[in-house]
This record gives C-alpha cells, sequence and structure tokens, in this order.
C-alpha cells in the first residue's frame, strides 16, 4: 500500500514539476515586456534551471540514497515551490505597468489630448528624440533589475527539482517487485507529459488577463492581447504552480524511509543513486570519452539537443511574431497541438522497436531515419512566410509606401515636421490608408475622440488618404497571407514533431543497452546534456533573434526595453536556419558514428563466436573423454562375458 501511496505522490510532483517548467517556456514574452529585457536575458534566465540543477546533483547522487529519500524529495518540491513563488514576487513590488506611449507625458487635462504637440523638429535633438526629462519616480528606483528576482527564482526552481527524479525512481527500484517497477516508472513517465499540456494551457489563460487586472479600469487600456505592448497576468500563473508544487510535497513527509523487502526477488533493490567515489571519478570519465561510439553518441545528442531547446524554448515567439497570433493563442496551440503530438510520437517509437525487434544497430537506423525525414520536412517552413509588416520610417519609407525595404528609414518629414515629437516611442496607429505609423504623432495627427481601445485620431496629415485623415489604435492587421499560411503551418508542425519524436525512445536505447550503460555512463551523459545543451542554447539562441529587431523599445526611466517590431524574414531564416544547421551538424557526425558502431558490434560478434567455440570446444574434448571411457567400459564387459562364456 505504501509503494502505491508513494506512486501517486511521485506523479503528483512529476505533473507539479513538469507544469511549472513548461509554464516558465510560454511566459518569455511577457516577462521580455515586463521587464524591458531583449531575448538573450530570458534565454540567461531559462538556463538558470539547469545551473541550480548542477549545482547540487552530485550532493544528491552520493548522498541522497543513504538519507530519508521520501523527505528529501518533499524539500526538494518546497524548494521549488519557493522558488515559483519568487519568480512572481517582482509583480508586488515595482508597481504597475506602464506601456510606452506617446500620449502618456500630456498631464492635467480632461479633454481628448492632441496627438501633435505643438513645436517643431528644430526643438528636437540630434538623435531626432526629445530632450531627456527624466521621468516621475525614476530617482528612487533601485538599480537592481527586477527580472533578477526571476532568475534567482528559477535557480532556486533547479535546485528543488534535481532530487525528485534520481530518489524517486531509486525509490520505485528499491523498495517494489521488478514488475511493478516497470509499471510504476512508466505512469511517472506519462504523468510528466500531461505536465507540459496543462503548463501551457494555463499560459494561454493568463495571457489573456491583463497584468493589473484588478487594479486599473481595463477601459482606460488602449492596448489588446495582439499588440506588442501588453503583458498578460504572468505572475498569477506562477501563483498557481507554485501552490500545486507545494501541496506536491506534502505526502512524502508521511512516507517511511524504506518499505519491507522481503518478499522481493534477488537483484533487486539496487539504488540507482550509487556513483563512483570521488576518487574513481577520472579514471571512470577518462575511460567513457576514450570510448569512440560513445563520444560520438554524446556529440550527436549534445547538438541535437541544443537544436532542440533553442527551437522549443523561443516557438510561441516565433508564431506570436511571425504569423502576428496572440501569446494566449501561440500558448494555446503548444498545449493542444504539439505535446500531445510528441508524446505519442515517443510512445509510439517504444511499440514499434518492441513490435520489430530492434536491435542496437535497427535502434540507431531507425532512429536517424526519422530524425532524417523530419530534417527534410522541415525545410518546407522557410516556405511559409508573412509579408512584413508595414509601418511607416521602419519597413516602409514615408515617400514609398508601396514597397517594403529595410533600408534605414527617417521618420520626420514635411507631414510632420509641425509636430514635436518622439522618434523612440512605440504607440502605434493604423492609417486609413493601411500603413501603421509609430505614433499618432508621427503620423501627423492633430486631434483624437474617444477613449481607450475606442480612441479615433483625425486631421492625420501624413495619411493622406483623400478626404479621410483618421487612424485607429493599434497596428494594422495585414493578416491575410498569415491567415492562409498559419493552418499549413500548424499541419506540418504537428506532423514534424511526431516523426522526430518517434526516433527519441530507440535513439535513448543506445545509451541503455550498450556496453557502456552503466550508470556513471548514463549520468555522464545527463550532465553534459544539462551544461552543454540547456544552458547555452537559449541564450544564443535568443541573441541571434534580437540581431533581427527592427524597433527597440524605450524603458520608461531611459535605455533600451524590449523588441516591439521584427524583420520576419530575418527571424525565419536566423530561428529555422540555426536549428537546422545544428540538426545537419548532428547528421554528419553520425555517418563515422555508424561505422564505429558497425566494427564494434561485428567486434562483440566475433568475440562471442569465439567465446562460443572455445567453450565449445573444451565440451566437445569433455564428451570425447567421456565416450572413451564408457567405450572402454563395454570393452572390458564383453571380455568378461567371453571369459564366462568359456568358462
Amino acid at each position: 500500500m505504501s509503494s502505491q501511496m508513494f506512486l501517486v505522490a511521485l506523479s503528483f510532483a512529476y505533473f507539479a514539476k513538469a507544469l511549472s517548467g513548461s509554464y516558465m517556456k510560454s511566459t518569455i514574452t511577457q516577462l521580455e515586456r515586463r521587464f524591458d529585457i531583449p531575448s538573450y536575458l530570458i534565454g540567461v534566465i531559462d538556463g538558470s534551471f539547469e545551473i541550480g540543477n548542477l549545482l547540487v546533483i552530485a550532493f544528491v547522487s552520493y548522498f541522497g540514497a543513504k538519507l530519508h529519500r521520501p523527505k528529501i524529495i518533499a524539500v526538494g518540491c518546497v524548494l521549488m515551490s519557493i522558488g515559483t513563488f519568487i519568480i512572481a514576487l517582482p509583480h508586488f513590488i515595482i508597481g504597475r505597468y506602464e506601456f510606452e506611449t506617446s500620449a502618456r507625458r500630456i498631464v492635467n487635462s480632461t479633454l481628448n489630448v492632441s496627438p501633435c504637440a505643438v513645436g517643431s523638429s528644430a526643438d528636437l535633438t540630434q538623435g531626432g528624440k526629445l530632450p531627456e526629462v527624466p521621468a516621475t519616480g525614476c530617482e528612487g528606483e533601485s538599480n537592481l533589475s527586477m527580472w533578477i528576482y526571476v532568475l534567482l527564482g528559477n535557480v532556486l526552481r533547479g535546485i528543488g527539482e534535481t532530487p525528485v527524479q534520481p530518489l524517486g525512481i531509486s525509490y520505485i527500484d528499491d523498495f517494489t517487485t521488478e514488475e511493478n517497477a516497470a509499471l510504476y516508472v512508466g505512469c511517472v513517465q506519462t504523468i510528466s507529459v500531461v505536465g507540459p499540456v496543462f503548463g501551457y494551457l494555463l499560459g494561454s489563460l493568463c495571457a489573456k488577463i491583463y497584468v493589473d487586472i484588478g487594479f486599473v479600469k481595463m477601459e482606460t487600456i488602449t492596448i489588446t492581447p495582439a499588440d506588442a505592448r501588453w503583458v498578460g497576468a504572468w505572475w498569477l500563473g506562477y501563483l498557481i504552480a507554485g501552490v500545486i508544487t507545494l501541496l506536491s510535497a506534502i505526502p512524502f513527509w508521511f512516507l517511511p524511509r524504506s518499505l519491507n523487502v522481503k518478499h522481493l526477488p534477488t537483484g533487486v533493490g539496487c539504488p540507482l543513486t550509487v556513483i563512483y567515489p570521488p576518487a574513481d571519478f577520472f579514471p571512470t570519465l577518462r575511460t567513457l570519452l576514450g570510448h569512440p561510439v560513445y563520444l560520438t553518441y554524446l556529440c550527436v545528442t549534445i547538438i541535437q539537443l541544443n537544436s532542440l531547446i533553442g527551437m522549443v524554448t523561443y516557438k510561441p515567439k516565433y508564431i506570436e511574431q511571425h504569423f502576428r497570433q496572440s501569446a494566449s493563442k501561440a500558448n494555446f496551440l503548444m498545449g493542444v497541438i504539439n505535446i500531445p503530438a510528441v508524446a505519442l510520437g515517443m510512445f509510439s517509437g517504444g511499440l514499434l522497436m518492441k513490435r520489430l525487434k530492434l536491435n542496437i544497430m535497427g535502434a540507431a537506423r531507425f532512429a536517424f531515419g526519422t530524425s532524417l525525414i523530419g530534417y527534410v520536412l522541415s525545410l518546407f517552413f522557410f516556405a511559409m512566410s508573412c509579408e512584413n509588416a508595414k509601418v511607416a520610417g521602419v519597413t516602409l519609407s514615408y515617400n514609398s509606401v508601396d514597397r517594403i525595404s529595410y533600408d534605414k528609414h527617417p521618420v520626420f518629414t514635411a507631414c510632420n515636421s509641425d509636430c514635436f515629437c518622439s522618434a523612440s516611442d512605440w504607440d502605434p496607429v493604423c492609417g486609413e490608408n493601411g500603413i501603421t505609423y509609430v505614433s499618432p504623432c508621427l503620423a501627423g495627427c492633430t486631434d483624437s475622440a474617444g477613449s481607450g481601445k475606442n480612441t479615433v485620431f483625425s486631421n492625420c496629415s501624413c495619411v493622406g488618404v483623400a478626404g479621410n485623415f483618421t487612424a485607429s489604435t493599434g497596428q494594422c492587421p495585414h493578416k491575410d497571407d498569415c491567415d492562409r499560411m498559419f493552418p499549413y503551418f500548424l499541419a506540418l508542425s504537428v506532423i514534424t514533431s511526431f516523426i522526430i519524436s518517434l526516433g527519441g525512445t530507440p535513439g535513448y536505447m543506445l545509451l541503455i543497452r550498450n556496453d557502456y550503460s552503466n550508470f556513471s555512463g548514463q549520468r555522464l551523459h545527463s550532465l553534459t546534456l544539462q551544461l552543454m545543451s540547456g544552458i547555452p542554447a537559449p541564450i544564443y539562441f535568443g541573441a541571434i533573434i534580437d540581431s533581427t529587431c527592427l524597433k527597440w523599445g524605450q524603458k520608461r526611466c531611459g535605455g533600451i526595453g524590449a523588441c516591439r517590431i521584427y524583420n520576419t524574414t530575418s527571424y525565419r531564416i536566423a530561428y529555422l536556419g540555426l536549428t537546422l544547421s545544428l540538426r545537419t551538424i548532428s547528421f554528419i557526425i553520425c555517418i563515422p558514428g555508424f561505422i564505429l558502431l558497425s566494427r564494434q558490434l561485428k567486434k562483440e560478434e566475433e568475440n562471442a563466436i569465439n567465446k562460443a567455440l572455445a567453450n565449445g570446444g573444451t565440451e566437445l574434448e569433455a564428451l570425447r573423454k567421456e565416450e572413451f571411457i564408457i567405450s572402454n567400459s563395454d570393452q572390458m564387459s564383453d571380455n568378461s562375458t567371453d571369459r564366462e562364456t568359456r568358462l
């Protein structure tokens, strides 16, 4: 009964940690906008989880099995919960979210404001910006960036997550029968796949809700969830995830240190957490890295995982920016479509491997083949493009609004020369001519009517439509081409995710079934993947994405904030190109890997044959001796009979 209780508790803990981890992935754009940071810093925050994991993995691996494992897991769940609460903490200490807008500086007025302030471009600085005026409240603002709390909270989450998997699985292995152990581990792994689905769905729900819901009048908010400045209630999901993780710790406090193991058959009860003593670490490491097949496998999986982590981390952002979908919809699609396709692919891969009875070489070929098919299909993503948004002064010239160009365009021109505008603000409006302008001021609008999302700007000299010079809040949709292409993108995304995941289980079996399939080899593999894939991949993927930004936001107290609009063509090429380039490198490394694996298997087969022949020769010699003895015995018996007959 206690083993079943432990199974339920461990499954819940797996669900909680998977939910909070996937929710972190779903909030990257919300965190970028809320803390006005670039994508590469989001990558640092995302990778900090692995850093926390690595800080204590050696301690957990060496001492975990010697201590009270359920209580160690309980402590880990509590730490994960505290870390999750710390991530949400900045929301409660930095005040209300103030998105940048060109109209917010006009105060002491109850009338509709004029976006085009009286002045001229001569009043601007040489860089085309308004003279620097410190924002209210900046003097007392801490120099410590609030995103540091998010990073520290994620590190603590990584520390807390460390004992859950190794100690939980070893506890099952130690105190259940061999048949039940396999079943229990399968149940736990299944639950861990369900967690990300709910994590992304929670991210979708929270992204719909405005960040300061309950503290502001929503009718005064001029932006929608599709706006590049929109920030959802990211903190709410972390509070929910923190509570769930805290609840998952409770059962472990009441579970025993060990269970009755008298009924277990011989061989069951070998803890998975035993590692080599520190003195044996470097000799073991040298032996493993000196194994050519193991080293090749390690290199291939590191590169493949870099590609996978970078792609998954920024896929919701890619859907948002490239296909102009809201963060809520992007997260919903990840949770409902992509994650189930991956889970089904991994399960089907294991089933096919069992049905086809694949050996090591068969598993390697199967994993390589599915990865190669997914790679070829992924090339079609390059053709699924959307035209960049038409933004005057960014992707279009004011003098030529029919042709998109990524040259440096001035935002000041004759039509807004009488306005006292800032070039750094991002408060887009959609003109009646179908062109987006960076702000109503830069559109030359002199009057406005209405409030909130229903504000309409009029007398916009840059719009230039005969008889109608109005503009509305927000970017122009221009989604016709994207709406037609998006379903094909989703369908191809599901197919490629499923096919690539088919090779996941057979690929992992290469590590398990080979002659380096001891705990040390598996642990080194896991640690290396965390260190060389989990930490760096989100950072350099984010840095490359940042390089495609066309218009950076402005922080409230000065400085560059989050990106507002990207060059979608460059974004697509950089994101997909880096993902597929890494996989190309891994395929090239696979070629010598197959040769080495083939030689190793051939050598093992020859050794097995020689051993069998040697054993067979020994047995044949023994058989011959036995036949000789029997023959002599029969001959002596015949001689005795002849003598008796003669007598």
